[in-house]
């Protein structure tokens, strides 16, 4: 007789409604028209019938005692998951229809409840089933809850973990370049360290003896000097002359000369310097 149904969103547990055909919309001639018509009045009859059946069953389910309680469990039920709202929006039902003080005073009586056993049986079930779904779907909640808030977590963690992977890595490609470098510069001065050497030293060498001739160079040049002391102006026939003993260019030569005649040498009297000029000028003729 009675059964479990579907319910909808509607929160005051309406019974729908139903088209009722009375059977003064229609007349004599209209229903007795036929032999078929007899037969369409027995199907209204019977439906109207089975309306007013569900209608009674309706008012005594929404007149039971248990039915408040009915209405707030289901009530809880959709509450589970629901956004803020919504849960606000169910409380405002519950507040104004004072639901919760009226189903503790339904149930406080002891058995038997009503006068019809068969539907006190279906509204306990009914409580019961629906209150064991406020629980499983409060469970299925928790769980997928849960289940999110460690995803995010690990998500989270996984981040921050690739941030600091990331860090190190850039670290580590650094000091991996840095090997490499080194790696790199010591196979190089492995090959080549003794023409790296030699270059160093001859360089060494050539910036600390710049401006300073060959021991053998520089005699040559001295011997020169003091045989011809009294003038000592190499003419370009004898700086050629020295560049070819002492392997020097005349540039070399000629800097040797006028450092080493501001050096070791004062400039001789003007008659002095007539006399020694024509004696090297005819010496240069006569040669």
């Amino acid at each position: 007789m009675y059964e479990f149904g579907g319910y909808s969103d509607n929160h005051d547990l309406e019974a729908p409604e139903y088209f009722e055909c009375p059977a003064e919309a229609f007349s004599d001639e209209e229903l007795f028209g036929s032999a078929g018509n007899t037969r369409s009045l027995e199907v209204i009859s019977a439906t109207n019938s089975s309306i007013v059946e569900e209608e009674n069953i309706q008012a005594k389910i929404s007149s039971h005692p248990l039915y408040t309680k009915l209405l707030l469990t289901y009530l809880h039920c959709r509450k589970v998951g629901a956004p803020p709202e919504t849960v606000d929006m169910l409380d405002n039902i519950v507040q104004e229809n004072d639901l919760y003080r009226r189903s503790i005073s339904s149930t406080a009586l002891n058995q038997p409840i009503s006068e019809n056993s068969e539907l006190d049986d279906f509204m306990v079930t009914y409580c019961d089933v629906l209150a064991k779904l406020k629980l499983d779907l409060g469970r299925s909640f928790n769980e997928a809850t849960t289940f999110l808030n460690d995803i995010q977590t690990q998500l989270t963690n996984l981040c921050e973990v690739n941030n600091g992977q990331q860090q190190k890595s850039s670290i580590s490609s650094i000091d991996e370049s840095g090997s490499e470098i080194n790696f790199l510069k010591d196979k190089l001065m492995e090959k080549y360290s003794g023409y790296i050497t030699s270059l160093k030293h001859d360089f060494c060498n050539k910036n600390y003896n710049k401006g300073k001739l060959p021991k053998e160079a520089t005699q040559i040049l001295l011997n020169w000097w003091t045989t011809h002391y009294n003038w000592p102006y190499p003419t370009d026939g004898e700086k050629k002359s020295l560049a070819e003993l002492t392997g020097l260019d005349p540039k070399q030569i000629n800097n040797w000369f006028i450092n080493q005649r501001k050096r070791h040498w004062k400039l001789p009297s003007q008659n002095m310097q007539f006399a020694l000029m024509e004696t090297t000028i005819y010496g240069h003729f006569s040669q």
